[in-house]
Parts: C-alpha cells; structure tokens; sequence
C-alpha cells in the first residue's frame, strides 16, 4: 500500500512537517546514514520527485520515533533501513 504524500491538507502539523524534512536534509547533508541518500536516489529514479521523496523518508523517520518513544527503546537501524528500502510503501 502506498500513500498520497504531497496533500498539504492531509492534518499533518505544517511545523512538524518542516522539522521533520529538516531532519531528512541533515541526513542527507552528513550522508548518515548512507540508505537516505541513496533512498532518494532510488525513489527519483522511479519518477518521484525530490519533495514527495524527501516526505516519503520524513514518514519513515516519524515512524521510527514513534517506535523508540512507545517502546522506550534506542534507534532501530535495521527496522529503519527496511523501512527506507521498503518505499513507497507505507513504513511500519
């Protein structure tokens, strides 16, 4: 399943969308880890713009803090890298 990620009225918080990206270009500013850029790489290649490709890797890492805050558990790097390999599917 896949998702429309570029409706602007989907509810999501305008803030926290712009944090979020905010954290995708650090990612990819310091290439850490390595799977981000070459997610979007992939993703572009497919036909998906750079800013729906950019909200894609967003979702997966809003994903991934929601799992270390539930579980009060550190960052899962291998449940973050299926997830960025997984796209566009939605991140779980």
């Amino acid at each position: 399943m896949s998702w429309d990620c570029h409706n602007e009225n989907d509810g999501a918080d305008p803030i926290l969308r712009k944090e979020m990206l905010e954290v995708v270009d650090n990612q990819l500013r310091d290439n850490n880890p390595p799977e981000t850029r070459e997610t979007l790489a992939r993703l572009m290649s497919e036909g998906i713009s750079e800013a729906d490709a950019k909200i894609y890797i967003a979702q997966v890492v809003v994903v991934e803090m929601w799992h270390i805050l539930r579980s009060e558990k550190p960052f899962n790097r291998e449940r973050f890298v299926r997830n960025l390999r997984n796209l566009p599917e939605f991140p779980e």
